[in-house]
Protein backbone atom coordinates (compact mmCIF):
# COMPACT_ATOMS: atom_id res chain seq x y z
CA UNK A 1 0.00 0.00 0.00
CA UNK A 2 1.02 3.48 -1.05
CA UNK A 3 1.32 6.48 1.29
CA UNK A 4 2.22 10.23 0.73
CA UNK A 5 5.08 9.83 1.92
CA UNK A 6 5.80 6.39 2.02
CA UNK A 7 5.08 2.29 1.49
CA UNK A 8 3.08 -0.04 4.28
CA UNK A 9 4.22 -3.57 3.01
CA UNK A 10 1.96 -6.79 4.34
CA UNK A 11 3.53 -9.87 4.93
CA UNK A 12 1.78 -13.31 5.64
CA UNK A 13 1.92 -12.72 9.71
CA UNK A 14 3.84 -8.89 10.18
CA UNK A 15 4.35 -5.75 8.64
CA UNK A 16 6.68 -3.05 7.62
CA UNK A 17 6.64 0.47 6.76
CA UNK A 18 9.05 3.22 5.91
CA UNK A 19 8.60 6.85 5.18
CA UNK A 20 10.66 9.96 4.31
CA UNK A 21 10.39 12.62 7.19
CA UNK A 22 10.23 16.10 7.14
CA UNK A 23 13.77 16.10 7.39
CA UNK A 24 14.77 14.06 4.94
CA UNK A 25 15.36 10.73 6.71
CA UNK A 26 13.71 7.12 6.67
CA UNK A 27 11.82 6.56 9.36
CA UNK A 28 10.75 2.68 9.32
CA UNK A 29 8.11 0.50 11.68
CA UNK A 30 7.17 -2.94 12.24
CA UNK A 31 4.51 -5.53 13.52
CA UNK A 32 1.97 -8.75 13.76
CA UNK A 33 -0.90 -8.19 11.69
CA UNK A 34 -4.05 -9.09 13.52
CA UNK A 35 -5.92 -12.16 12.53
CA UNK A 36 -9.78 -12.89 11.95
CA UNK A 37 -9.63 -15.53 10.09
CA UNK A 38 -6.40 -17.37 8.96
CA UNK A 39 -7.86 -20.95 9.81
CA UNK A 40 -11.28 -19.68 7.61
CA UNK A 41 -10.70 -21.26 4.07
CA UNK A 42 -14.62 -20.99 3.38
CA UNK A 43 -14.89 -19.01 -0.02
CA UNK A 44 -16.58 -15.57 -0.15
CA UNK A 45 -15.93 -15.32 3.48
CA UNK A 46 -11.74 -15.92 3.79
CA UNK A 47 -11.74 -12.65 1.08
CA UNK A 48 -13.93 -10.03 3.64
CA UNK A 49 -11.49 -11.33 6.46
CA UNK A 50 -8.41 -11.25 4.52
CA UNK A 51 -9.03 -7.35 3.84
CA UNK A 52 -10.12 -6.64 7.34
CA UNK A 53 -6.88 -7.96 8.76
CA UNK A 54 -5.01 -5.26 5.85
CA UNK A 55 -7.26 -2.42 6.79
CA UNK A 56 -6.70 -3.43 10.77
CA UNK A 57 -3.05 -2.92 10.04
CA UNK A 58 -3.31 0.76 9.68
CA UNK A 59 -4.23 2.26 13.37
CA UNK A 60 -1.62 -0.28 14.41
CA UNK A 61 1.18 1.26 11.93
CA UNK A 62 -0.14 5.17 12.35
CA UNK A 63 0.47 4.20 16.19
CA UNK A 64 4.19 3.11 15.64
CA UNK A 65 4.76 5.53 12.71
CA UNK A 66 3.16 8.69 13.60
CA UNK A 67 4.96 10.38 10.39
CA UNK A 68 2.72 8.30 8.06
CA UNK A 69 -0.01 10.10 6.05
CA UNK A 70 -2.74 8.52 4.50
CA UNK A 71 -4.46 9.82 1.05
CA UNK A 72 -7.86 9.82 2.52
CA UNK A 73 -6.24 12.28 4.91
CA UNK A 74 -6.47 15.15 2.08
CA UNK A 75 -8.84 17.36 2.43
CA UNK A 76 -10.26 16.55 -1.48
CA UNK A 77 -10.20 13.01 -0.73
CA UNK A 78 -12.40 13.30 1.84
CA UNK A 79 -14.52 15.55 0.04
CA UNK A 80 -14.38 12.96 -3.50
CA UNK A 81 -15.53 10.40 -0.79
CA UNK A 82 -18.52 12.42 0.35
CA UNK A 83 -19.21 13.65 -3.72
CA UNK A 84 -18.98 9.87 -4.43
CA UNK A 85 -21.75 8.87 -1.90
CA UNK A 86 -23.49 11.35 -2.89
CA UNK A 87 -23.89 10.96 -6.48
CA UNK A 88 -24.23 7.05 -5.96
CA UNK A 89 -27.49 8.10 -4.10
CA UNK A 90 -29.12 10.30 -6.38
CA UNK A 91 -28.36 7.80 -9.34
CA UNK A 92 -29.96 4.89 -7.59
CA UNK A 93 -32.83 7.31 -6.71
CA UNK A 94 -33.67 8.30 -10.04
CA UNK A 95 -35.41 7.07 -12.59
CA UNK A 96 -33.20 6.16 -14.92
CA UNK A 97 -32.85 2.62 -16.00
CA UNK A 98 -31.29 -0.21 -13.85
CA UNK A 99 -27.58 -0.60 -15.60
CA UNK A 100 -27.37 3.17 -16.15
CA UNK A 101 -28.19 4.03 -12.65
CA UNK A 102 -25.47 1.67 -11.12
CA UNK A 103 -23.19 2.44 -13.67
CA UNK A 104 -22.77 5.76 -12.67
CA UNK A 105 -23.02 4.87 -8.68
CA UNK A 106 -19.74 2.19 -10.18
CA UNK A 107 -17.74 5.25 -11.49
CA UNK A 108 -18.95 7.44 -8.46
CA UNK A 109 -17.18 5.06 -5.67
CA UNK A 110 -13.63 5.22 -8.24
CA UNK A 111 -14.08 9.26 -7.80
CA UNK A 112 -11.88 9.15 -4.25
CA UNK A 113 -9.31 6.79 -5.45
CA UNK A 114 -8.88 8.87 -8.71
CA UNK A 115 -8.93 11.93 -6.75
CA UNK A 116 -6.47 10.70 -4.09
CA UNK A 117 -3.66 9.84 -6.85
CA UNK A 118 -3.86 13.36 -8.20
CA UNK A 119 -0.99 15.49 -7.30
CA UNK A 120 1.51 14.41 -4.37
CA UNK A 121 3.93 11.60 -4.21
CA UNK A 122 1.18 9.01 -4.19
CA UNK A 123 1.76 7.23 -7.78
CA UNK A 124 5.57 7.80 -7.37
CA UNK A 125 5.64 5.80 -4.01
CA UNK A 126 3.08 3.12 -5.41
CA UNK A 127 5.71 2.85 -8.39
CA UNK A 128 8.31 2.39 -5.79
CA UNK A 129 6.19 -0.63 -3.89
CA UNK A 130 5.98 -2.48 -7.08
CA UNK A 131 9.64 -2.27 -8.03
CA UNK A 132 11.25 -3.16 -4.69
CA UNK A 133 8.48 -5.79 -4.05
CA UNK A 134 8.62 -7.12 -7.81
CA UNK A 135 12.50 -6.94 -7.65
CA UNK A 136 13.12 -9.00 -4.40
CA UNK A 137 10.59 -12.04 -5.83
CA UNK A 138 12.15 -12.15 -9.85
CA UNK A 139 15.55 -11.57 -8.64
CA UNK A 140 15.44 -8.89 -11.54
CA UNK A 141 14.69 -5.68 -12.18
CA UNK A 142 10.96 -5.28 -11.61
CA UNK A 143 8.86 -2.32 -13.59
CA UNK A 144 5.92 -0.09 -11.70
CA UNK A 145 3.59 -2.69 -12.76
CA UNK A 146 2.61 -5.29 -10.91
CA UNK A 147 0.36 -8.09 -11.88
CA UNK A 148 -0.74 -8.72 -7.94
CA UNK A 149 -1.37 -5.16 -7.36
CA UNK A 150 -5.22 -4.65 -5.79
CA UNK A 151 -5.79 -2.62 -8.60
CA UNK A 152 -6.75 -5.70 -10.59
CA UNK A 153 -9.42 -6.02 -8.56
CA UNK A 154 -11.36 -3.36 -10.23
CA UNK A 155 -12.43 -5.60 -12.94
CA UNK A 156 -13.77 -8.34 -10.54
CA UNK A 157 -15.16 -5.92 -8.28
CA UNK A 158 -17.21 -3.36 -10.89
CA UNK A 159 -18.43 -6.70 -12.58
CA UNK A 160 -19.80 -8.53 -9.03
CA UNK A 161 -21.14 -4.70 -7.51
CA UNK A 162 -23.17 -4.71 -10.90
CA UNK A 163 -24.55 -7.85 -10.38
CA UNK A 164 -25.40 -7.26 -6.52
CA UNK A 165 -26.49 -4.12 -6.82
CA UNK A 166 -28.92 -5.07 -9.52
CA UNK A 167 -30.50 -7.51 -7.25
CA UNK A 168 -30.56 -5.76 -4.36
CA UNK A 169 -32.82 -3.16 -6.47
CA UNK A 170 -34.78 -5.92 -7.33
CA UNK A 171 -35.78 -6.40 -3.27
CA UNK A 172 -38.92 -4.84 -1.68
CA UNK A 173 -38.22 -0.96 -0.63
CA UNK A 174 -38.10 -1.32 3.10
CA UNK A 175 -35.33 -4.22 2.45
CA UNK A 176 -33.53 -2.68 -0.08
CA UNK A 177 -30.69 -1.33 2.49
CA UNK A 178 -30.14 -4.26 4.00
CA UNK A 179 -29.89 -6.09 0.83
CA UNK A 180 -27.61 -3.31 -0.91
CA UNK A 181 -25.27 -3.72 2.61
CA UNK A 182 -25.15 -7.61 2.31
CA UNK A 183 -24.61 -7.07 -1.22
CA UNK A 184 -21.50 -5.11 -1.06
CA UNK A 185 -19.76 -7.75 1.39
CA UNK A 186 -20.79 -10.91 -1.03
CA UNK A 187 -19.16 -8.53 -4.09
CA UNK A 188 -15.96 -7.84 -2.30
CA UNK A 189 -16.18 -11.94 -1.24
CA UNK A 190 -16.97 -12.62 -4.77
CA UNK A 191 -14.54 -10.20 -6.04
CA UNK A 192 -11.91 -11.47 -4.11
CA UNK A 193 -12.44 -14.90 -5.12
CA UNK A 194 -12.04 -14.17 -8.94
CA UNK A 195 -8.64 -12.51 -8.03
CA UNK A 196 -7.61 -15.59 -6.70
CA UNK A 197 -8.57 -17.58 -9.92
CA UNK A 198 -7.08 -15.18 -12.23
CA UNK A 199 -3.56 -15.60 -10.24
CA UNK A 200 -4.10 -19.18 -10.85
CA UNK A 201 -5.21 -18.85 -14.26
CA UNK A 202 -3.26 -15.49 -15.96
CA UNK A 203 -3.52 -16.92 -19.76
CA UNK A 204 -7.33 -17.50 -19.33
CA UNK A 205 -8.70 -14.84 -21.66
CA UNK A 206 -11.70 -14.17 -19.32
CA UNK A 207 -8.72 -13.70 -16.71
CA UNK A 208 -6.81 -11.47 -19.50
CA UNK A 209 -10.32 -9.21 -20.14
CA UNK A 210 -10.91 -8.16 -15.98
CA UNK A 211 -7.30 -7.74 -15.37
CA UNK A 212 -7.06 -5.25 -18.37
CA UNK A 213 -8.74 -2.56 -16.37
CA UNK A 214 -6.59 -2.43 -13.75
CA UNK A 215 -3.48 -3.26 -15.99
CA UNK A 216 -4.49 0.44 -17.41
CA UNK A 217 -4.95 1.87 -14.49
CA UNK A 218 -1.85 1.32 -13.41
CA UNK A 219 0.12 2.37 -16.61
CA UNK A 220 -2.10 5.14 -16.77
CA UNK A 221 -3.19 6.87 -13.45
CA UNK A 222 -2.28 4.37 -9.94
CA UNK A 223 1.68 4.84 -10.49
CA UNK A 224 4.15 6.76 -11.46
CA UNK A 225 8.23 6.10 -12.16
CA UNK A 226 9.76 6.51 -8.97
CA UNK A 227 13.21 8.12 -7.92
CA UNK A 228 16.02 6.92 -5.99
CA UNK A 229 14.79 8.26 -2.79
CA UNK A 230 11.93 6.76 -3.12
CA UNK A 231 12.61 3.52 -4.23
CA UNK A 232 15.33 3.73 -1.10
CA UNK A 233 11.93 3.90 1.38
CA UNK A 234 10.33 1.12 -0.55
CA UNK A 235 13.51 -1.02 -0.03
CA UNK A 236 13.02 0.13 3.50
CA UNK A 237 9.55 -1.17 4.06
CA UNK A 238 9.91 -4.37 2.57
CA UNK A 239 13.18 -5.04 4.85
CA UNK A 240 11.41 -4.16 7.84
CA UNK A 241 8.24 -6.35 6.97
CA UNK A 242 11.13 -9.06 6.17
CA UNK A 243 12.99 -8.90 9.75
CA UNK A 244 9.46 -9.04 11.24
CA UNK A 245 8.00 -11.96 9.43
CA UNK A 246 11.44 -13.72 10.36
CA UNK A 247 10.92 -12.82 14.15
CA UNK A 248 7.19 -13.75 14.19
Amino acid sequence: MALTNGVLVHGPTAWGAAVRAADGSIRSASGPKRRFGETVTTPFIRGPLRLAEAFAVLPDMRRALPEARFAFERPRVAVAMISGAIAAGVARRSRINLPTREAIAALASLAPAAMALRGGELASYHGAEHVSIGTYESGEPATKEHDRCGGHLVGPLLLTSAVASTLAARAPHRARPAARALGAIGAVGAAVEVFAWMERHPGHPVSRVLARPGYELQVHVSTAEPSAMQLAVAEAALAACLEAEATA
